[in-house]
């Protein structure tokens, strides 16, 4: 196999196409090149729609190289999740309610996702770390107010959840 490839994808216009080879290889459609794992981190982090699809089978492997990316970045020295999340969240698996937990987080993380964006946008980029390394008393009360309604909503939410298992705190 060479470096270039015809691009003889089934790319849509809001849609970028990797092609994963049986050699482990990845392959971008758009810029007819090979990247790495990190390359694709960096398309995602990028907000870049992409799908992988298997070049011999046209399955698509998306999911399987998103997790393959997060395992890599848990792995290297700053999880983000913890070993009783992690179990919490395999006990799941199988049980009736799977597709809802899979809803309930998704949600959870847009909500967190609007309001960094929020913030964002009203205090530039680094506004996020700057108030996060702020003592609470010195939070702007907007932004506090904010967090705290935002927290009270995650809260209410697992509670209702943990409710339908018949889970008490």
């Amino acid at each position: 196999m060479t470096a270039q490839e015809p691009t003889s994808s089934t790319t849509t216009s809001d849609q970028r196409v990797i092609k994963k080879y049986p050699n482990r290889r990845l392959y971008d459609t758009a810029t007819s090149t090979y990247i790495t794992l990190s390359e694709v981190k960096q398309l995602v982090m990028e907000r870049e729609n992409i799908v992988v699809k298997d070049a011999k089978t046209g399955d698509d492997l998306t999911r399987s190289i998103f997790l393959q990316i997060i395992l890599e970045e848990e792995a290297g020295g700053a999880p983000m999740f913890t070993e009783a999340m992690l179990a919490n969240i395999i006990r799941f698996y199988g049980h009736t309610m799977q597709g809802h937990m899979g809803s309930f987080i998704e949600k959870n993380v847009q909500i967190f996702t609007d309001f960094q964006a929020k913030m964002a946008e009203q205090g530039g980029v680094d506004a996020w770390a700057k108030m996060m390394q702020m003592p609470n008393p010195l939070m702007p009360a907007a932004y506090a107010e904010q967090m705290q309604k935002m927290q009270e909503q995650l809260q209410k939410q697992t509670e209702q959840m943990m409710g339908m298992f018949g889970i008490k705190r």
